[in-house]
């Protein structure tokens, strides 16, 4: 049986979080490094893409959208959290969060 690939979508409200992300590293390291760590955590959604099968293996349960209806999961990358769910089509990236910042900004 083959296993479907699933494309990585970005919801607005995560490159909205990624933008805010962008410019908090900016402002902490400057252009090139900032640029580097976005580049990599990128490339950690990717891992997402390029998996087939059982995506319990990648990632932990995010016990901050446990209230919800749907499995969320998250990544860390860079201090980053990356909570994402994965649907019937498509795995959606739905926030992106820098753990270092105060958790009031991530509204």
């Amino acid at each position: 049986m083959d296993e479907v690939t699933k494309l990585v979508v970005w919801t607005s409200r995560a490159t909205k979080d990624l933008e805010k992300t962008a410019q908090f590293y900016l402002e902490l390291y400057g252009k090139e490094k900032a640029l580097n760590i976005l580049t990599q955590i990128r490339k950690s959604t990717e891992i997402l893409e390029k998996h087939c099968g059982d995506f319990s293996k990648i990632g932990a349960k995010d016990e901050n959208f446990a209230h919800l209806k749907r499995n969320y999961r998250k990544l860390i990358s860079h201090n980053c959290k990356i909570t994402y769910r994965v649907g019937k089509q498509y795995i959606y990236v739905i926030r992106v969060f820098d753990t270092r910042q105060n958790p009031s900004k991530n509204k």
